[in-house]
């Protein structure tokens, strides 16, 4: 399934290091001997979609998932994304439903395809980048932690002024090696159904976010644009 990481070439520079570690080569096998058996999402040619929206040194802000939906076509590379013409998932709407409340002129779309936010900075990277049909958490501990941590570790060392939006346990535990002198790290209870309401309606991370790229030299995400495309 992944003969290569097949990556843009600033995202190859960027991890030139580690993509020839063996724990890859690994995870390589693993992919492979799950496509044999089973199917796996997102399609080969979308694992890596997040990566071609931005190049590193462009990165405004990392939104973290965990793992990618497990439905049929949902899966597209970009965290909590869904390709246009399927359900809106929903802790997306719950995403929604806080952007409209942040006073940042925002309407919720009729779809939950964002990769208008991607253009514009946004990394929506989830920390496993691939899983089995209908079985949330099984590449949970083949390889993509250490893949992700990484990223956010080459991230977090080389830029400064990134603001890193980190919703419920599993993504704060990742937030541990972010240096909060040089990043905006925000975190609150994941937007799920089942937490949204302890913490996540009205935590303001998107009008915080915009305001500290501002006040940091930085172009504000466009959040409505979603709207636009």
């Amino acid at each position: 399934m992944l003969e290569s990481i097949d990556l843009p070439n600033e995202w190859h520079k960027f991890l030139k290091n580690e993509l020839s570690k063996e724990y890859i080569i690994n995870l390589k096998t693993f992919l492979f001997q799950e496509s044999q058996k089973h199917h796996i999402y997102p399609s080969t040619e979308n694992i890596f979609s997040a990566f071609f929206f931005t190049k590193p040194k462009n990165i405004k802000i990392v939104i973290l998932g965990q793992d990618p939906y497990h439905g049929p076509e949902q899966a597209h590379g970009l965290s909590f994304s869904v390709p246009r013409g399927l359900k809106i998932p929903p802790s997306l709407k719950n995403i929604y439903k806080e952007l409209e409340n942040n006073n940042i002129n925002f309407s919720s779309p009729d779809h939950g395809h964002l990769e208008a936010w991607a253009k514009q900075g946004v990394f929506l990277l989830n920390s496993v980048l691939t899983v089995r049909s209908k079985q949330a958490a099984s590449h949970k501990n083949k390889g993509w932690e250490k893949f992700t941590d990484t990223i956010i570790s080459i991230l977090d060392q080389k830029y400064s002024h990134i603001v890193f939006l980190l919703w419920g346990s599993y993504a704060q535990k990742k937030g541990k090696i972010i240096n909060k002198k040089k990043h905006l790290v925000l975190s609150s209870v994941h937007p799920s159904p089942l937490s949204a309401h302890r913490g996540f309606f009205g935590n303001n991370h998107f009008k915080q976010a915009n305001e500290y790229l501002e006040a940091n030299n930085k172009k504000a995400i466009n959040w409505n644009k979603i709207n636009e495309e």
